[in-house]
């Protein structure tokens, strides 16, 4: 395992910030941390980063400790963001590529690829400050991979971006993965652990509530989705037995039900009531669960 996490809690006096957290990352995989804001990630990442000691319980990279040695390998997008705003872009990030060990030349042309791949190669001596928002989080994105790390941590890297920028980080995020890069990001966007992810953990007040990959965690949960539209009322289907939940939509209901059987049921029940447009059978989605273990909707 790349990277390795044993038993770890931190402590702020007598608040537990993160309590007993054990987890494998697979090297060259895309890990996701899911939680609402307090539930310990950014905590847990600044643990990793060697930023803050853990107050028991180890973290390994590569089967050693986390230190000065290894932060050249590593890079770290933090939550809030961190530019210098009187600096010109390339000045900043060619320096802090240089505290990580790479030579000035090889700096600047990786910039000068990133730049183009974003779209913006305009940015090269523009000040942080005469950047929009979603640009200087493309340059803070930029000076996280800039060193070429083999493990990447990403804090919301797409909070407060428009869905245009989100591609085009998302199709970044994906490439480095390919490249080999160890890459491990936290959300509170279900969707796009969802969609990138196949090992995750979801957190809640500091302690790991599910973890593991994504398809066990789904197939574990049991419970499944069906999407009905029809031309008649279906709203009778919530004392359906093995019907959980039922939420009407505009063109028919969704609801959740206790296992694929009892879909069967259904579809057989009101066949002959109407014409169905649509019945689709669905996997429960990562917001279902995250709902349900956590016991509170973050949206």
């Amino acid at each position: 395992m790349a990277l390795e996490l044993k038993n770890v809690t931190k402590k702020f006096g007598t608040y537990t910030a993160v309590n007993d957290l054990s987890i494998s990352i697979p090297e060259n995989e895309m890990f996701g941390f899911l939680g609402g804001n307090g539930a310990g990630k950014t905590t847990t990442f600044r643990m990793i980063l060697g930023i803050l000691g853990s107050t028991e319980g180890s973290i390994t990279w590569e089967g050693k400790p986390i230190d000065y040695s290894t932060s050249p390998q590593i890079g770290y997008l933090p939550e809030e963001r961190g530019l210098y705003p009187k600096l010109k872009v390339k000045d900043q990030l060619v320096y802090l590529a240089r505290l990580r060990g790479m030579e000035k030349k090889a700096a600047l042309k990786e910039l000068e690829y990133w730049l183009e791949r974003f779209k913006v190669p305009e940015y090269m001596d523009k000040k942080v400050e005469e950047l929009s928002k979603g640009n200087q989080q493309k340059i803070q994105f930029i000076s996280a991979v800039l060193h070429k790390p083999k493990l990447l941590i990403l804090d919301e890297p797409f909070s407060g971006l428009d869905p245009v920028n989100v591609e085009l980080l998302k199709s970044a995020v994906l490439e480095l993965k390919r490249n080999g890069t160890t890459i491990v990001f936290s959300s509170h966007r279900m969707e796009h652990v969802e969609e990138m992810c196949q090992y995750l953990c979801i957190m809640h007040k500091g302690s790991p509530v599910v973890h593991g990959s994504l398809k066990d965690i789904k197939r574990s949960f049991g419970k499944k989705n069906v999407t009905i539209h029809a031309d008649f009322n279906l709203s009778h289907l919530i004392r359906y037995p093995g019907v959980l939940k039922l939420k009407e939509t505009a063109e028919g209901v969704s609801l959740q039900i206790e296992g694929e059987e009892i879909a069967e049921k259904i579809l057989k029940d009101i066949v002959g009531q109407g014409f169905i447009r649509k019945f689709a059978l669905e996997e429960p989605s990562l917001n279902d669960i995250f709902i349900e273990k956590v016991g509170a909707s973050l949206e």
